[in-house]
């Protein structure tokens, strides 16, 4: 391993390359362990008057949700030392709990699901660890932005056609049977990320260095930031909970618009919203002022949000058809949200010199985000029942849009003061 971080400390485009490579790989092979299931209908089964797969969906957005919350302190306070062996351990955790879910009876197995997502919502923290504060953050991090993106499609593809393999597997087996088929590789991403040599002076000099924090860091972090945080959070939760909305149930959604589609849509669909913000990002990478890098990422969020209440009136108005719907709504959300994870919290850190990570925010907005992903499948459970998850996402577009805009002028105006406050312009 010395010889390969030797080299990668020689050659920029090595560097590059590898970061990319491992950080996409090993997040990839994350969503093996937690995604594989939304593909399965588990129709005939049902709980306390909600759909069984509402009610493992919500299970196991619970226990990410609570690992959201942990990764507030676990991952904004984890040392280098010890990021190998977290990440290993938390996926060997996951695929213990499918695991018991495949062995357990159906009337209670979501248990085991709650168990499955309780790890892994700390695993992204753990990859972004190896990639932050460096002055090519935005290109390092491409490959965890796009295995975001793509992974869960290709997954769902990758589920139809084992089960078209094995089909005397049953729908309760074919999470745990995934996720072996991938621990291998997961190992092996791992060991690519643990080559990744650490931040050098240049690094530090243009992005400020990343250090574990402690309880004071956080709270003078908040009382000097907290207004804009809060805007930043609030946009990230629409974000997050229509993202999760779309993904969990677009079996469904597919099935309900009446578009005629085959195993390969959920890959291909993802493919190309990956390759649009692939393109995005990179051109933030390419902005070497941080004040300008932290403005690019508010004004790619407001095309992303407006991208998608448009693609929603335009099919309403059969302009386009389902699938340019189902293509430009994943383009315009993907578009907000990935900036917001990979770059936003990046560069504010960069502009404003704070003693953080990224790792620290982006969790403090996942925590209240997923917790804004049950309350909306409950809602949807419970006071919209006859309506149907197309119909759902139709309506939320419009919603997100409007809040997002407005709360991200006012952090535009929050932030633009402090700027001007310490002479960054």
């Amino acid at each position: 391993m010395k010889t390969v971080t030797q080299l990668l400390q020689r050659s920029k485009f090595a560097f590059i390359s590898w970061s990319v490579i491992a950080a996409f790989g090993t997040y990839f092979c994350m969503y093996a362990f937690r995604k594989p299931f939304t593909a399965g209908t588990y129709s005939g089964y049902s709980l306390w008057g909600i759909e069984y797969k509402s009610i493992l969906i919500i299970a196991q957005v619970f226990g990410y949700m609570l690992s959201k919350f942990i990764g507030i302190k676990v991952i904004s306070e984890l040392k280098p030392a010890r990021r190998k062996l977290l990440i290993i351990g938390l996926i060997v955790f996951s695929e213990i709990a499918l695991l018991l879910f495949g062995l357990t009876d159906p009337s209670y197995n979501y248990i085991f699901l709650f168990m499955n997502g309780l790890p892994l919502g700390m695993v992204w923290g753990v990859v972004f660890s190896y990639l932050e504060g460096r002055r090519f953050t935005e290109m390092l991090a491409m490959g965890l932005s796009i295995s975001l993106i793509v992974s869960s499609g290709i997954l769902k593809t990758v589920y139809f056609v084992v089960h078209g393999w094995f089909g005397f597997i049953s729908e309760f087996w074919m999470p745990a049977v995934i996720g072996l088929l991938f621990l291998p590789l997961f190992l092996f991403f791992v060991w690519m990320l643990s080559a990744i040599p650490a931040p050098d002076e240049k690094d530090i000099l243009l992005r400020a260095e990343r250090t574990p924090m402690t309880n004071e860091d956080k709270r003078a972090v908040l009382r000097k930031f907290g207004p804009g945080i809060l805007c930043f959070v609030i946009i990230y939760v629409m974000l997050a909970c229509m993202r999760d909305f779309r993904d969990n149930f677009s079996v469904e959604i597919w099935n309900e618009i009446g578009a005629v589609f085959d195993k390969t849509v959920f890959s291909r669909t993802e493919l190309v919203t990956g390759l649009v913000v692939l393109v995005a990002v990179g051109c933030l990478s390419l902005i070497k002022t941080n004040l300008r890098g932290f403005m690019g990422v508010q004004l790619l969020i407001a095309v992303g949000v407006i991208l998608a209440a448009a693609s929603t009136f335009l099919f309403q108005q059969h302009l386009i058809s389902p699938f340019w719907w189902m293509q430009l709504i994943g383009v315009g959300l993907f578009l907000a949200y990935i900036p917001m994870q990979i770059a936003l919290f990046e560069r504010m850190i960069a502009l404003f010199r704070i003693r953080a990570n990224a790792g620290f925010f982006v969790y403090l907005c996942d925590s209240i985000g997923y917790l804004g992903s049950v309350f909306l499948l409950l809602y949807k459970e419970f006071f919209m029942k006859d309506l149907s998850w197309a119909k759902v996402l139709m309506k939320f577009s419009y919603l997100l849009t409007g809040v997002c805009l407005l709360f991200l002028l006012l952090a535009i105006i929050f932030f633009g003061r402090k700027s001007i406050k310490e002479h960054r312009i």
